[in-house]
């Protein structure tokens, strides 16, 4: 079976010069051993983003190129940050799938046959590795990610959210059209969601090595923070829904309170209420819910508008028909 389905992996370099070595020897043996297995699928380029690397990976990368002709590097002129320096590599890619890879391997390429597999086999067009296990061996570290995701799931009504991870199998149509659209304040992994639902996770092991051994991370509060920030911008946030329907449920309430004072004043001729304090605080109530549902509106008008300078699309056409042959030979294999 002649190869149909061209693989791109993209890697953001920053501080990587330990592990690049061990990393493209990973991708050659699964590169040789998908050839072998005569695979409908090839890996076809290996992209490695050099994002102002601090270290030496410059020059290591310099060399595995002109060991291995499908190693690919392009060179950003400043630090730009991970995802930037992502979206670089899959505007520059060419594959039909595209698989991003963190630097310092904590991504096992030896998987991206399994999550190829579960994305043809279940017609998805992304598929994000989900760990098995605690990542960094840190109770803070890893229960402060969950704790995060599961709050923007919330806040924003994206599900979506509790699969993101840099390591992830895309669609090439996919990947692309949302890297073409992404701004300065755009998060990636939201602007895929513009393109397509059909997301899904898989489980598999992965440890960040890096930071068991040094203790030390390259995302600060700081940074992590500020993705939260870019992943809310990004969305169409339902808690501005939910601050217009509880303004709207105040101004009912109001109005509720409002007729059974009224209705008490008619019936009991003597009111322990001191005159004119029942009004003011019903005027309060009602203008205060009205106030709050007219800024949930605006609010929730100027996401849309904030969506549409960024890039969110209409509609967006897509082509899965090479997944038949793909998911045939997974099918076959495991027979």
């Amino acid at each position: 079976m002649n190869p149909s389905l061209k693989i791109t992996t993209v890697t953001p370099v920053y501080a990587g010069a330990d592990y690049l070595s061990q990393l493209v020897a990973a991708l050659a043996e699964v590169r040789a051993q998908w050839a072998q297995q005569a695979s409908p699928f090839q890996l076809e380029e290996s992209i490695f983003v050099n994002d102002n690397a601090i270290d030496s990976s410059a020059a290591v990368l310099d060399t595995l190129c002109e060991v291995h002709p499908w190693v690919r590097v392009i060179t950003n002129s400043r630090n730009f940050g991970q995802h930037p320096a992502t979206i670089a590599g899959i505007l520059h890619s060419s594959g039909d799938w595209i698989v991003t890879l963190d630097e310092d391997l904590q991504h096992d390429p030896r998987n991206m046959a399994q999550m190829l597999e579960a994305a043809v086999c279940g017609e998805l067009d992304i598929v994000y590795a989900r760990p098995e296990s605690a990542v960094h061996q840190s109770r803070w570290r890893d229960m402060g990610s969950v704790c995060l995701k599961r709050a923007l799931v919330l806040l924003t009504g994206n599900k979506s959210i509790r699969h993101f991870n840099s390591f992830r199998l895309l669609r090439g149509s996919v990947a692309r059209s949302a890297a073409s659209v992404c701004s300065h304040e755009t998060y990636y992994d939201i602007a895929l969601t513009w393109f397509t639902n059909r997301i899904d996770s898989l489980t598999m092991p992965m440890k960040d090595a890096r930071f068991i051994q040094s203790g030390s991370s390259g995302y600060s509060l700081g940074r992590l923070l500020g993705h939260a920030r870019r992943m809310i911008i990004s969305s169409q946030t339902k808690i501005l829904r939910m601050g217009a329907l509880v303004g709207f449920g105040v101004m009912v309430a109001d109005l509720v309170f409002g007729v059974w004072i009224l209705a008490q004043n008619l019936i009991q001729k003597e009111s322990t209420v001191p005159r004119g304090w029942a009004s003011l605080f019903l005027a309060s109530l009602f203008f205060g819910g009205l106030s709050i549902s007219m800024l949930s509106v605006i609010l929730e008008y100027l996401t849309g508008v904030v969506l549409h300078i960024q890039g969110k699309p209409t509609f967006f056409i897509i082509d899965r028909r090479s997944d038949a042959a793909v998911a045939r030979f997974f099918t076959q294999r495991n027979l």
